[in-house]
């Protein structure tokens, strides 16, 4: 049988798998092992001798994912996972947020304004978009419905500040796609700041257009704030402005590769969060379980989507569709809109990492034949993701802030209050795709 026809099938098994809710590592990787196993044993030409695909294909198996996983550059992962949940089980995220509520309060709907900030702020120390929208829903949105603001602005605000997670570095989603892209890291990291800071200004934006539409949606609290409380809260924040320049700073001025800045970051997180008595030996506990749980389910899903990867590299489809694309002289605008298009559909049902190990097989050597930057495709692959988090009817950072606010907000008012933002992703989207100098410009210095 031939390779190809054997991956034209796979591939909508895989969406049908995935579709009906089957863990993503579960139906990458069966659906994987079983087409390297027919590529094998169905050669074309030849009868079906399964005979000649055991031993091939237990090797692949074996090998491939133990290599993988013992990868030096992938350690970065849960480096960065523990670092995050380090710095909230210190507090060190309550105090982007009080001190940018403090500053802001007197704004328009400053306390939805703070939380995003403070989303910001948390994403320059962890990588993942969950842990953000989890650990800002926490603190921000109970004290935005005490202060009388909608439903809607106030758990919306939070799950689309979360997304911020994904963009802002550092970032799982650019490590895996740094590693299965093979492009660098640091660069990803360093492209992705200036669309991740215009991404926050936007959402600040949306909120100060919504409260002046809908003042009653964000009442001014009743409170006296102090100029001393402002100074003293932004003061607090020294420690997660030093995280950041270890981190970032460190990668950038070329100190660290961002392996080495993941190592430094989680362990300077540590030894601050002891030396000012705002970590105890059971927050330790509780930050090492929950980044071992959330480790695992990434690894377990990258396993998945490395045989994946393997099995469409088998079956020569990424090369055939280029072959296609170039023959039929598509216009690369139409192209473009065709992979953003795929990207949305995808995140209305599937969990990011899963779509980025699903799609770039396919997506990378189509980018490639045009010519395109890789680091900038990375951007716009993640925003596209982020995207996704909060597009109905599956968006994760959404479920995340239901399970938050239990029955004090229904999913419906959650949905509608980050829909206010769809416009504002839509104009952010389109100048990182037709204004790539805003992705390239800071990595040449790199």
């Amino acid at each position: 049988m031939d390779p190809l026809s054997v991956g034209l099938i796979a591939l909508p098994v895989t969406l049908v798998l995935l579709a009906l809710r089957i863990p993503i590592a579960a139906a990458l990787g069966v659906v994987a092992s079983i087409g390297i196993f027919i590529i094998f044993a169905w050669r074309p030409g030849q009868d079906f001798q399964p005979d000649w695909a055991w031993q091939p294909t237990f090797s692949l198996l074996a090998n491939s994912p133990y290599a993988f996983i013992t990868s030096y550059t992938l350690s970065t992962v849960p480096l960065f996972i523990f670092m995050g949940h380090l710095a909230y089980e210190a507090g060190f995220t309550t105090d982007i947020y009080r001190a940018a509520r403090l500053w802001l309060a007197r704004l328009p709907g400053g306390v939805a304004m703070a939380s995003v900030v403070g989303c910001g702020g948390f994403s320059a120390i962890t990588g993942s978009s969950v842990a953000c929208a989890a650990a800002m829903g926490r603190i921000a949105i109970p004290e935005m419905l005490r202060f009388g603001y909608s439903k809607a602005l106030a758990s919306g605000s939070v799950a689309i500040g979360g997304t911020l997670g994904s963009l802002i570095p550092p970032s799982v989603l650019f490590i895996l796609y740094g590693i299965f892209a093979e492009q660098s890291i640091a660069k990803l990291f360093i492209a992705a700041i200036i669309p991740g800071l215009i991404s926050l200004f936007a959402y600040l934006v949306v909120i100060y257009l919504w409260v002046r539409i809908r003042p009653e949606a964000a009442p001014v609290p009743e409170e006296e704030i102090s100029r001393q409380e402002r100074w003293d809260a932004l003061s607090r924040c020294w420690a997660i402005i030093a995280l950041f320049v270890v981190v970032i700073g460190g990668i950038y001025a070329g100190f660290f590769t961002p392996t080495e800045a993941a190592g430094m970051g989680a362990a300077a997180t540590l030894v601050l969060g002891f030396v000012l008595a705002r970590l105890s030996i059971g927050k330790l506990i509780a930050a090492l379980r929950e980044s071992v749980y959330q480790t695992a389910m990434i690894f377990a899903i990258a396993i998945g989507g490395k045989l994946f990867v393997n099995f469409i590299a088998l079956t020569g489809m990424a090369a055939a569709i280029t072959g296609w694309i170039e023959a039929s002289d598509t216009s690369i605008l139409i192209v473009l809109g065709l992979i953003v298009v795929m990207y949305i559909f995808l995140g209305m049902f599937l969990d990011p990492i899963g779509i980025i190990l699903l799609t770039l097989p396919l997506t990378i050597p189509i980018v490639e034949s045009f010519g395109l930057s890789l680091i900038w495709f990375g951007v716009v692959v993640v925003k596209l993701l982020e995207i996704g988090l909060v597009t109905p009817p599956i968006g994760l950072n959404v479920f995340v802030i239901k399970s938050i606010v239990g029955d004090r907000v229904r999913l419906e008012s959650i949905f509608a209050g980050v829909a206010w933002f769809f416009s504002a992703e839509a104009i952010v989207l389109g100048l990182i795709l037709f204004v790539p100098a805003l992705s390239l410009w800071l990595p040449q210095f790199v």
